[in-house]
């Protein structure tokens, strides 16, 4: 009886490694049980993304002002008469 050669993607490992039963019932086409809590875990981690998003932003933002403070700081102290 000839098999079937089927190729095996990274997802599928990655699904494989981190629950195997898991990978079963997706290679069964069976639909999981708890997509209200699957999709409230996806919203969460949307959610955390934006936020760790815009704490990056403020976070250069600080950044480039604190470079701008030291530099008019030591202009400032360079021009004074001596």
């Amino acid at each position: 009886m000839a098999r079937i050669k089927r190729t095996i993607r990274a997802s599928e490992i990655s699904s494989f490694v981190y629950c195997q039963r898991a990978w079963w019932y997706q290679r069964q086409n069976l639909a999981p049980i708890n997509l209200k809590e699957m999709a409230a875990g996806q919203d969460f981690h949307q959610r955390h993304t934006n936020q760790t998003r815009s704490a990056n932003i403020v976070k250069f933002l600080a950044w480039v002002l604190a470079a701008a403070a030291v530099v008019i700081t030591a202009a400032l102290i360079a021009g004074l008469p001596g």
